[in-house]
């Protein structure tokens, strides 16, 4: 198994997250973890995410990892800051390379056959398929999975936690991208560890 498969196997739901303050992090990816999703993707949407990477990586059992990323640059700025994968919302050709050469599992962002073919070119199988609901759902995930049956897939963006398990029963779908675990502003634990447990539970 690739660690990207790992890291994707892990938890049903992977949350996705924008932390404004990187004072809530360590609380909220406790929390996360405590439910029963350790795997955490803070999005780098916020001049936060960096230091959150950071903080969150210091709590037992969490697999930390960058999303929203859209250039090599902030490629290295992940990883410096110790993120453990990287998920990007497209894949272009120097990204790509960029990824593949730092050899840390890349979860690209593909919305259609040509992403795809793209992906398949530097020996990636494991997609984002992103935005998912806006780009025609699991009917338009499902014909793409057709032709590409070699491939894995974590759809992200509009899933909520009613819709999840109808997307998870798909084989080749090993989990979701979740932003309904994580209220903005300050964290109520209590309703982010509460929220994780019920999306944990959505097993394949």
């Amino acid at each position: 198994m690739t660690p990207v498969e790992k890291i994707m196997r892990t938890a049903p739901v992977i949350p996705v997250l924008v932390i404004e303050d990187a004072a809530h992090a360590r609380a909220i990816a406790e929390a996360l973890v405590a439910g029963g999703l350790p795997v955490l993707e803070v999005t780098l949407r916020t001049a936060a995410a960096l230091d959150a990477i950071a903080e969150m990586k210091k709590v037992p059992g969490a697999i930390v990892g960058a999303g929203t990323v859209v250039d090599v640059a902030g490629l290295d700025s992940a990883i410096a800051a110790g993120a453990e994968f990287i998920v990007s919302p497209g894949l272009t050709d120097n990204l790509g390379k960029a990824a593949v050469a730092k050899n840390i599992p890349f979860l690209p962002g593909v919305a259609s056959a040509g992403d795809i073919m793209r992906g398949l070119d530097f020996g990636l199988t494991h997609f984002k398929f992103f935005p998912a609901e806006a780009n025609g759902g699991l009917p338009a995930l499902k014909s793409l999975i057709g032709p590409f049956g070699q491939c894995k897939f974590c759809p992200t963006g509009g899933i909520k936690q009613e819709t999840a398990a109808d997307w998870l029963a798909v084989p080749e779908i090993l989990c979701v991208g979740g932003s309904w675990l994580v209220g903005k502003g300050v964290p109520d634990v209590a309703a982010i560890e509460s929220a994780a447990r019920a999306a944990s539970a959505l097993r394949n």
